[in-house]
């Protein structure tokens, strides 16, 4: 049964309201904002950008001043929480790679 019919239907994903938190959960993990990136250690690691009703994500394969990127589409508060989990999993593997 779908949830509308209960009355219970999620809000509206807001992508400007979300990209806010997003952000301030980055600095939290000690990410440096520069422009609509993040870096590590000087280095490029995420972008984020804001696409119509979604965030467009790019986060770097491992940290490099050219990284190979991969892609993520954020349309939902689900989405985000994904999103932040890649990015801890990343920083932590790049932690024990150096």
């Amino acid at each position: 049964m779908s949830d509308e019919l209960n009355g219970f239907a999620p809000p509206p994903f807001k992508p400007e309201d979300a990209l806010q938190p997003l952000k301030r959960a980055l600095r939290d993990l000690k990410l440096a904002e520069r422009g609509n990136g993040f870096e590590l250690r000087g280095k490029r690691v995420l972008e984020l950008t804001v696409e119509g009703a979604q965030i467009a994500a790019r986060i770097a394969r491992k940290p490099a001043f050219t990284p190979e990127w991969d892609r993520y589409t954020v349309g939902s508060t689900p989405d985000q929480r994904k999103l932040l989990d890649e990015i801890k999993k990343r920083l932590a593997r790049w932690d024990r790679e150096d």
